[in-house]
């Protein structure tokens, strides 16, 4: 009797230990995995030799954003004038014909070195030297209509010089739809350009341009236009008083 009672109670026991079994493994825990695949832990699984596993990543890459560097240039009148316009490269440089750029010529003339002798047919300029040389440069001459000749004297000299349209100019363009201001200042985009050289008492002058691209051509209002350019070097050249002859 005795050993059937502790049969029953052996038997009770295993199954009560069976059941506390099966309660434990009824559901299997959740398996947590690392969501960035180069982890540390991954990184140190290693293939045969040692070497690490390189596992690409696949996340969303994010934005980049190029903004342009701003750099502060400086004015053009924060510094010499003269070296800005003689430093800077024009850029439609190429556009000029050859024969309109700066060179030294053999000139005979009866007037002496340091006249200006200006040929508005071929559309040089020439600054008499000695030893019958000249310095030679393109320029742009009056339009159609607008064609003089003659000798003046240099009676003024101007560095960045103000432009104010006569009146009957300001009338002419606005006939044609181009309304000019009454003044303009000195400055890159001023008609006149860096320097200009008047003429006697006439209302024409030797001066730079804003469209150096003109040079060669017939196009201005009677007044004798340079590159900026070459008109800075012209300017440094000549003096008030300077003799002049239009051609």
């Amino acid at each position: 009797m005795m050993k059937t009672l502790l049969l029953a109670f052996g038997l009770a026991a295993a199954m009560s230990h069976a059941a506390t079994a099966n309660d434990r493994y009824r559901e299997r825990p959740p398996v947590v995995v690392s969501p960035d695949l180069a982890a540390p832990w991954v990184m140190q699984l290693s293939r045969p030799g040692g070497r690490a596993e390189a596992y690409p990543r696949r996340f969303a890459q994010p934005r980049v954003v190029y903004r342009p560097r701003v750099v502060q240039r400086r004015g053009i009148f924060d510094r010499d004038p003269v070296q800005d316009v003689a430093m800077r490269p024009s850029p439609v440089r190429s556009r000029i014909e050859p024969q309109y750029l700066p060179q030294m010529v053999s000139y005979e003339s009866r007037e002496k070195p340091g006249t200006i002798v200006i040929d508005t047919n071929n559309r040089f300029l020439y600054l008499v030297m000695a030893n019958g040389q000249a310095r030679r440069y393109g320029v742009g001459v009056g339009k159609p209509g607008f064609e003089w000749a003659g000798e003046h004297k240099v009676t003024r000299k101007a560095e960045w010089p103000d432009w104010n349209p006569p009146s009957e100019m300001i009338s002419r363009e606005a006939a044609k739809g181009h309304y000019l201001p009454a003044r303009m200042e000195g400055g890159p985009e001023n008609p006149l350009g860096a320097r200009a050289m008047y003429l006697g008492s006439t209302l024409y002058r030797i001066h730079g341009t804003n469209a150096p691209w003109t040079i060669g051509s017939a196009v201005s209002s009677g007044c004798i236009r340079m590159r900026n350019e070459d008109v800075v070097d012209l300017y440094g050249r000549v003096a008030v008083g300077t003799k002049v002859i239009v051609m």
